[in-house]
């Protein structure tokens, strides 16, 4: 055990992350008192706070089963990392909200941040930044971008993935998609971007973006 996490604690990070495998999130208070064998709610408060301490997992006071586990609280079990598969986005039309209940098991070298989440890619809009049908990229959000970043937006007729321009004369933003036969798309009050093209998963590895050009050519 690393960074003296006790046998009670490491347990409970155990069951953290078997959740995440089988159901895609973390578990309620009553799920862990029940599989901790404890009852009352401080016993796991006090075990999941000393989790936090020691830097192996973290969470948002504000929603429900918001447990994310840390690159430290996977090698304390010594298992592979998980990452968020956000399911399917358009390059191309729009697809429905992002998921947030599906996992995906990495190999043991792939170094990821608590932020990011893998998208599939559906549709060629962006086939000459490198991005083709069927790719699987990965995203991590973010809430500052730069002019010709891949980004993932939500619209409100879905999410899309598109790159982001921005220049001095009208229209001062908009999504720019990377085939010719698709037209730009205009941003709108309801836009908003979520995350940032970060790479692509090739062959269980990450392909950084090229970040000179902000594509994978």
């Amino acid at each position: 055990m690393k960074r003296g996490v006790t046998k009670r604690q490491k347990e409970l990070l155990g069951i953290i992350y078997e959740s995440f495998k089988s159901d895609g999130y973390s578990p309620s208070f009553d799920e862990l008192k029940h599989l901790l064998n404890v009852k009352s709610n401080q016993a796991v408060v006090d075990l999941l706070n000393a989790l936090e301490t020691k830097g192996l997992i973290s969470k948002n006071e504000g929603k429900a089963r918001s447990i994310v586990i840390s690159a430290e609280g996977y090698n304390s079990l010594n298992l592979p990392p998980l990452i968020l598969n956000a399911g399917t986005s358009y390059a191309g039309g729009f697809a429905a909200s992002l998921q947030n209940d599906l996992w995906t098991q990495l190999s043991d070298e792939v170094k990821i941040n608590q932020d990011m989440f893998l998208l599939e890619i559906c549709g060629d809009s962006m086939i000459e930044a490198g991005v083709n049908n069927g790719d699987i990229l990965v995203a991590k959000r973010s809430t500052e971008f730069t002019n010709r970043d891949i980004v993932v937006a939500q619209l409100f007729e879905g999410t899309t993935v598109k790159r982001f321009m921005t220049q001095n004369h009208p229209p001062h933003k908009f999504l720019k998609p990377e085939n010719k036969k698709y037209d730009i798309i205009l941003f709108k009050p309801d836009t908003k971007m979520q995350a940032k093209i970060m790479g692509k998963m090739e062959n269980g590895k990450i392909t950084p973006i090229n970040p000179k050009t902000k594509s994978f050519i």
